[in-house]
């Protein structure tokens, strides 16, 4: 078990690697090749493991707003209203990002770049991922939900990313009063699931080329976004980078 742990924790580390332009500390191909004889020999392998890494913990991912009725964080007051809306697309695990739709004659494609997020205690965070998904006025996906990877790195009081995130239909056909919802999650190794954080949104007339820095809301995720607290009042943000594609 300790062991597939460890490979566990390789692959993330290669998911990583293959989303980051960064080129320093990757996780390379060649590397992963060294665990393939420990996966045919799984059951025998007894040598020490070929690299320092952590055993990612057992853990549970829970559904959209599923978290909420299990637990509040130390530092959060109660507030917000929507647990998550029944899902109409299958679950995700982190780091399963879409690629970009087929382009249409006058039609128009977002790219969001997810560059950092900023937290008093971004460098506490374990394993910190955000998912992404597209909600209607009633809280409704109107696109498959996508998780980024795990960050690249914390630094300072921020969680960055640098990670690039198709949304799955064509601006013009989404519904008015849509939003975009950004859900900041960590694993919380006490409880032993992975919580939301925090999140933010952007609705439909934010959506422009270039840079937009948006607000963070405490939990549970407001999808209707009728009772909206901030996280708190230190200026604390969402970095985003958007791009459009119109043909």
């Amino acid at each position: 078990q300790k062991t597939i742990a460890k490979i566990a924790t390789c692959l993330e580390l290669r998911s990583a690697a293959l989303q980051s332009t960064q080129s320093q500390d990757e996780f390379k191909l060649e590397d992963l090749k060294k665990l393939e004889p420990i996966l045919k020999n799984i059951l025998s392998y007894n040598k020490e493991f070929p690299f320092d890494v952590q055993p990612v913990p057992l853990r549970k991912i829970l559904a959209p707003g599923e978290e909420e009725h299990l637990e509040f964080e130390e530092d959060d007051e109660e507030g917000g209203a929507g647990a998550g809306s029944p899902d109409s697309f299958p679950a995700r695990v982190p780091g399963t990002l879409l690629p970009r739709l087929p382009s249409e004659p006058g039609m128009t494609l977002l790219t969001i770049n997810i560059e950092k997020i900023g937290l008093k205690d971004a460098g506490q965070c374990i394993d910190p991922y955000i998912t992404v998904s597209v909600k209607d006025l009633n809280g409704i996906d109107l696109t498959p939900v996508q998780d980024t990877p795990v960050a690249l790195r914390k630094e300072d009081t921020y969680v960055h990313f640098n990670v690039d995130i198709e949304i799955q239909k064509h601006i013009e056909r989404l519904t008015k009063g849509a939003a975009i919802f950004f859900e900041f999650k960590h694993y919380k190794p006490k409880k032993r699931f992975t919580s939301t954080k925090c999140f933010a949104f952007m609705e439909m007339d934010e959506i422009k080329p270039g840079t937009i820095v948006i607000e963070l809301y405490k939990k549970p995720t407001d999808f209707k976004r009728k009772k909206l607290q901030l996280l708190t009042k230190k200026p604390l943000y969402l970095h985003l980078h958007q791009t459009l594609h119109k043909e």
